[in-house]
């Protein structure tokens, strides 16, 4: 199990912000006119194509592919030369019939592989599009995909996908909102937050004619995207993120329509420059069966050899009798006496060595038989037709098959030797619990008296929680008290420090209220449904302030400035302008990165017992987060806003400044508390790890939470049990990591002398966090490691 903190999702984000966009880099797109647009530089279409051959390249190309099999060019050279009169062994026709059958076979399933690929390339680019026309009165007029230019205006309904990648500038929502699904991009179903800059929103499209768009260069991070906007008539520039584009490949949710800019197009948007094209697989076996033919092929080259040196001595011993030898007589009979009588059949001893070596190859063809692989297509055929029809390969719940996408390498099945797996959303259900939380260092996570809050609230979150009945009186009725009031701002914090969009939908009780939280961390919209559920309610969001119902009170939090998560902080922070005037700075994360933020010398005993309750927490599989606090004076927050509107708008480096400015402010914090959220495993996933395990095959998990979680949910899914034993590096440094990985090395070499016998080891557990596998990595132990 490895244990790495943080999201790969967000490194990637990260590497990408590492690079810096200048004038000369940028790509220049103007709102609405893609004819000016791609006046300079012709930007690509919008046409993709998957298929991997067309009508002219289909035969030389496939041709190409199948002869990587090795037994596919011995099989071709014996058939060329069987053609020679000189070498004939068997008909001409019958050495090329079995070659031809199986190319031919092989060829008419990639033929029709291929050409579904085709369909579903002009299925997808004959879609239509709303595109906003000029010259048809500012109207949205359909639009063949295919058809569709960097710089043109687009509107996509609800449900359907935008035709290109394109950078929002208005939505149905009044707030810029709009919501979109990645499920097709990076597997995640749960929906994801984008806006429109208010500055577009409010400004009717036919005015946004003079606008331009300066974007970085395309590239494959999904999760990176830097640009700016700049209106006609105004000198400054809007920055625009990754929050402000919707992809290729996403489905509009939850929104009756948004517009936007197309800034990429075609073979240029994220998605296709992520698909590397349809693969060419071949399996182990045939990996194998191609080594299989070299040393074959030795073999018969050594026989042959062998056969046409033996023929040689015999022609020398035997050269005074040829004349008379059936198949090697000089002269032609027939034409005896003739001036021009001339040897019959026979070329001199060299020519008929070499005659009778490739003479022996032919017969001894046998050996590498071509019947081999026709009955392996066969078989594989078969094997992927059982495959699919296997009812204990059918989940109901999703109505869904075994699928058998690539027919070469159906026998890797039984191969593997390794699964590797990330633990969130893949063994895990990516559902979290609010479970407990420790505010003011006290532990709240007694289970047993959790249960619905009674009464009649107003607002009900979509996502019922249980409550304790002891925190839930001394929110209400606490308020008075420093206790009451600090566990009141811990809520507050977990209420405004996130990016929710809470949606008011129709429940059954007319008088209640739902609220659906949308956001694309499930673990912010279990922390916010559990605000909700204790009395803080988040109702209603905008780009520019919040409101939440605060015990029933309904209060309007102004949204001054938000420092996003990443996986260098590991922790995000907002700074919300309360109704009483005051400003604060909310911030949460990862308790590595949040306890050297906080100033341990206001309560030292707050910051002990949470370090305790954490350890506790994590022990039991709980995802934590510690949540601070720190108000902030009037000077402080405009010496902030000025370096962050100037970390935002810049060219060069923004990601660098931006994170230079969350540090200087993210200081000197006071801490609320933390909370423990569980995330349950899926069902049947201690039962799938434990056949592997028992198969032989190593599983490896890859998860972001703390050492202490990671263990537990290692036992919770089998991966881990009580007679292993464990091996854990986790190391600061590269020479501490060489020691610890030598120790481990010595342990294993132990254990294994100490039995003989594969079935009565012990069994050996690896736990390693990421710092010592990029140590690991950038040494020379990789393979003595693993």
């Amino acid at each position: 199990m490895a244990e790495d903190h943080g999201s790969s999702r967000h490194m990637s984000s990260m590497s990408m912000s590492h690079k810096e966009l200048g004038d000369d880099d940028a790509r220049v797109v103007h709102v609405g006119d893609a004819e000016r647009t791609n006046e300079r530089l012709q930007f690509a279409g919008n046409a993709v194509r998957t298929a991997k051959y067309s009508p002219l390249t289909f035969l030389p190309r496939n041709l190409f592919e199948q002869f990587h099999r090795l037994a596919y060019v011995y099989f071709l050279v014996i058939a060329v030369l069987n053609q020679l009169p000189q070498l004939a062994v068997f008909g001409r026709g019958a050495s090329v019939m079995p070659l031809a059958f199986v190319l031919a076979v092989t060829a008419v399933k990639d033929a029709y592989e291929d050409w579904r690929r085709h369909r579903s390339d002009r299925a997808e680019n004959n879609r239509l599009a709303a595109v906003l026309s000029p010259g048809a009165g500012a109207q949205f007029v359909p639009t063949e995909w295919k058809h569709v230019r960097v710089g043109d205006v687009v509107r996509v309904g609800a449900n359907e996908s935008p035709p290109a990648d394109m950078v929002l500038l208005a939505t149905s929502d009044t707030t810029g909102v709009a919501y979109v699904q990645t499920l097709n991009l990076d597997g995640e179903s749960n929906l994801k937050t984008r806006y429109a800059k208010q500055e577009t929103l409010t400004t009717p499209l036919e005015h946004l004619a003079g606008a331009v768009v300066r974007c970085e260069r395309p590239n494959r991070n999904i999760y990176g995207f830097q640009a700016n906007l700049e209106l006609q008539g105004e000198g400054r520039r809007i920055p625009l993120g990754p929050s402000n584009i919707v992809l290729r490949g996403c489905d509009l949710k939850n929104t009756s329509w948004a517009v936007g800019v197309v800034v990429y197009a075609g073979r240029e948007t994220k998605a296709m420059l992520n698909n590397a094209g349809t693969p060419t697989k071949r399996s182990r076996l045939e990996t194998h069966m191609n080594r299989e033919t070299l040393f074959l092929s030795g073999i018969l080259i050594v026989l042959c050899s062998a056969v046409a040196t033996l023929s040689g001595v015999w022609l020398r011993t035997h050269q005074t009798d040829l004349e008379l030898a059936q198949f090697f007589h000089k002269k032609d009979y027939l034409k005896v006496g003739k001036e021009d009588n001339e040897n019959y059949n026979y070329y001199g001893i060299a020519a008929q060595i070499v005659f009778n070596f490739l003479m022996a190859v032919i017969v001894f063809q046998i050996m590498i038989p071509i019947s081999l692989y026709i009955s392996m297509e066969l078989v594989r055929l078969g094997q992927a037709y059982f495959m699919i029809r296997d009812a204990k390969l059918y989940d109901a719940s999703s109505d869904s098959r075994f699928q058998c996408r690539a027919l070469n390498i159906n026998e890797d099945l039984g191969q593997v030797k390794c699964v590797f797996s990330d633990k969130t959303g893949t063994l895990t259900q990516n559902k979290m619990e609010f479970r407990c939380a420790s505010i003011d260092g006290v532990d709240y996570s007694d289970v047993a008296p959790q249960r619905p809050v009674e009464g009649e609230p107003a607002w009900v979150p979509k996502v019922p929680v249980k409550v304790d009945r002891e925190v839930m009186e001394l929110v209400r009725n606490g308020g008075a008290t420093e206790q009451g009031m600090n566990a009141g701002e811990f809520f507050l914090a977990l209420a405004t420090c996130n990016t929710i969009v809470p949606l008011i939908i129709d429940g059954p009780d007319p008088k209640k209220k739902v609220i659906d939280y949308q956001g694309e961390s499930p673990d912010e919209q279990a922390l916010v449904s559990a605000a909700a559920a204790y009395g803080f309610v988040l109702v209603e969001r905008s780009s520019g302030h919040i409101v939440i119902d605060v015990l029933g009170q309904k209060q309007r939090f102004d949204v001054l400035g938000l420092h996003e998560f990443d996986s260098d902080r590991k922790r995000m922070s907002v700074i919300i302008g309360c109704p009483d005037k005051t400003i604060k700075l909310f911030v949460k994360g990862a308790d590595s990165s949040m306890f050297g933020i906080i100033d341990k010398t206001l309560n030292p005993d707050v910051v002990q017992a949470t370090e305790k309750h954490l350890h506790s927490y994590s022990s039991v599989g709980l995802r934590t987060l510690v949540i601070g606090v720190r108000e902030l004076s009037q000077s402080e927050f405009q010496e902030w806003q000025m370096a962050y509107e100037k970390a935002s708008t810049a060219l060069l480096g923004r990601g660098n400044l931006l994170r230079s400015v969350a540090a200087n402010i993210e200081r000197n914090m006071r801490l609320l508390g933390a909370s423990g959220v569980e995330d349950k495993l899926q069902d049947g996933v201690p039962e799938a790890i434990e056949k592997l395990r028992e198969a032989g095959i190593k599983v490896w998990v890859l998860t972001g939470d703390k050492q202490e979680t990671a263990i537990s949910i290692g036992y919770s899914c089998k991966l881990l049990t009580r007679d292993m034993t464990q091996i854990v590096i986790n190391s600061n440094s590269r020479e501490s990591c060489r020691k610890s990985l030598d120790d481990a090395i010595s342990m294993v070499n132990k254990l294994r002398s100490l039995s003989t016998d594969s079935q009565s080891r012990v069994p050996l557990a690896l736990i390693i966090d990421g710092n010592s596998l990029v140590y690991i990595f950038d040494t020379d132990r990789e393979e003595k490691a693993f």
